[in-house]
């Protein structure tokens, strides 16, 4: 097996959505130490400060809009050459019960998660099936495979990705494209700061209900995400990678 600091992935071209965010950050500087040049992309203005020339180009859009998927593909050819590895990261969640979820709510949550994957999926796509060759991790959740009360349109999206990732191993199998996923539990992150005060604190507090008795480090998804898109998981497709510290198996 390929030691996890080697440069296994020197001079492949990844593109990362939600790279803004922390494990999309990480995952960012995992891909770096790999070798590899990025397309990191995002809807925040703090993207741009993650440019690094000649290794890191910056695309800010609204992932569910088609121009978006778009143009991050058309920058890793344009910047880069290639695409060999596309990671699906960006997301929206929605805590709240289901007869106070609006219709411009759930539209919102399965147009980020699910029609944003499914777009840059079919573009990265477009360019992997021409070389014969890709990888694509798409970021799940545990609340994709279990039932979680509040979350009926988070976990429709992330229902969706998981079959999205499913699907797509199996058209795509032949061509020597890999799909596969990884569904986090709780992660420390600000993914939650437009909801809650304390992201971090209120992420922080879930890890008793974790058998490992804690919440996840952005970095050790990461390492799950860069594991799935390297050569070491080259028998790998389909496959959806609980990383959540045995909350499903419990």
């Amino acid at each position: 097996m390929t030691h996890p600091n080697s440069r296994d992935l020197e001079d492949r071209v990844a593109l990362v959505t939600g790279a803004a965010g922390d494990i999309g950050r990480c995952t960012v500087e995992r891909l770096l130490e790999r070798g590899c040049r990025i397309v990191a992309a995002d809807v925040k203005a703090s993207i741009e400060s993650l440019a690094d020339h000649g290794r890191i180009a910056c695309v800010r859009g609204d992932l569910r809009q088609e121009e978006t998927a778009q143009r991050a593909v058309a920058a890793a050819l344009t910047h880069f050459g290639t695409l060999d590895i596309l990671v699906n990261n960006a997301g929206r969640h929605l805590q709240r019960a289901t007869l106070d979820t609006s219709t411009t709510q759930w539209d919102e949550i399965l147009e980020t998660n699910a029609r944003g994957t499914f777009l840059h999926c079919r573009e990265a796509l477009r360019v992997m099936t021409r070389r014969g060759s890709g990888s694509i991790v798409n970021v799940a959740s545990i609340s994709g495979v279990i039932g979680i009360a509040g979350q009926v349109a988070y976990a429709a999206s992330k229902g969706a990705i998981i079959q999205i990732t499913k699907a797509l191993a199996i058209e795509f199998a032949a061509t020597g494209i890999r799909v596969n996923a990884v569904a986090p539990g709780a992660v420390v992150t600000g993914f939650l700061e437009n909801a809650v005060p304390d992201s971090r604190a209120l992420l922080e507090s879930f890890g008793p209900h974790h058998p490992i008795g804690r919440s996840a480090r952005p970095e050790e998804i990461a390492d799950v995400i860069v594991f799935l898109a390297s050569p070491q998981a080259s028998f790998m497709t389909g496959a959806v990678v609980m990383a959540d510290g045995g909350y499903t198996a419990a």
